[in-house]
C-alpha cells in the first residue's frame, strides 16, 4: 500500500509540474512577440504630428511656418520635397535661389584630380569635366558611377565652358530625378534655420522647374517631422 501512495503522489507531482511549464510557455511567449510589433514614436514627434492633423493641405507658406514651429531636431535639419510625379525618368536641373544650405566642393578635373581619384581620395560633391577628357574617366566610371560622381551632359557636369558650370553648381543649382524604378524625386530645398521668404522661395522655384502639370502629390517635411500635403494651386 505503501508503495502505490508513493507512486501516486509522484504522478501527481510530475503533472503539476508539466502544467506550470505549459502556463511558462503560454504566457511568456506572446508578451515578447507584442513588444516587437509595438513601435513608439517620441514625444516630440507626437506632438508634431497633432498638429499636422488640422489640415489636409497646406499652401508653400503655411507649410514652412508650421514646419519651422514644430521641427524639434537638435542639429541643422535640411527640408525635404518629396514629389510623387507622372512618369519614370523625370529630370531637369534648376539653380534655388538660396541653395540647399549645404556647403557642395565643386572639382574640375585635371591630372591633380585624377591622382587623387586613382589613389582612393574623392573629396569633391560634384565633378566637371570637359568632353575631351571623358576618355580619361573611363576606367573610373565604376568608382564613380555608383556614388553619382561621374560626369554627364545630361547633368550639365560635362562642359565646354567648366568653369562657368562651376560658378552655376557653387550658387545653388541642382540636378534632380526621379527614382531608377519609382516615379518619386527627393530634394534637399534648404534648412530649417533658413528664413520663412528663403524656403518659400526655394520651394516654389523647385516645383514651378518640375511643372504642377507633372506632380500628382507634393509633400514637404524635415529629416525627423511628419510630412504635410502642399496644394500645389497654391504656387505662383
Amino acid at each position: 500500500m505503501g508503495k502505490k501512495k508513493q507512486i501516486t503522489v509522484g504522478v501527481q507531482e510530475k503533472k503539476k509540474d508539466v502544467q506550470v511549464m505549459d502556463m511558462s510557455v503560454s504566457t511568456k511567449k506572446p508578451n515578447k512577440m507584442i513588444k516587437k510589433a509595438v513601435k513608439t514614436r517620441g514625444t516630440l514627434y507626437k506632438k508634431a504630428k497633432l498638429e499636422t492633423m488640422k489640415k489636409k493641405l497646406y499652401s508653400i507658406k503655411d507649410a514652412v511656418t508650421l514646419l519651422k514651429k514644430v521641427a524639434h531636431e537638435k542639429f541643422p535639419s535640411p527640408v525635404e520635397l518629396h514629389l510623387n510625379v507622372q512618369e519614370v525618368g523625370l529630370r531637369g536641373e534648376v539653380a534655388l535661389p538660396h541653395g540647399t544650405g549645404k556647403t557642395i566642393n565643386v572639382v574640375i578635373f585635371d591630372d591633380s584630380v585624377e591622382k587623387d581619384i586613382k589613389g582612393g581620395t574623392i573629396s569633391f560633391d560634384i565633378l566637371i569635366a570637359r568632353p575631351d577628357d571623358m576618355k580619361r574617366l573611363v576606367p573610373y566610371a565604376r568608382l564613380l558611377g555608383p556614388k553619382g560622381l561621374m560626369p554627364s551632359p545630361k547633368k550639365g557636369t560635362v562642359s565646354e565652358t567648366p568653369e562657368k558650370a562651376l560658378k552655376k553648381f557653387q550658387k545653388g543649382a541642382v540636378h534632380y530625378k526621379t527614382e531608377a524604378k519609382a516615379p518619386i524625386v527627393h530634394q534637399v530645398v534648404g534648412l530649417v534655420s533658413f528664413n520663412e521668404t528663403q524656403l518659400i522661395e526655394n520651394v516654389s522655384t523647385f516645383i514651378r522647374a518640375v511643372e504642377t502639370k507633372n506632380i500628382r502629390k507634393a509633400f514637404i517635411c524635415t529629416a525627423m517631422s511628419p510630412s504635410l500635403i502642399l496644394d500645389l494651386s497654391s504656387i505662383v
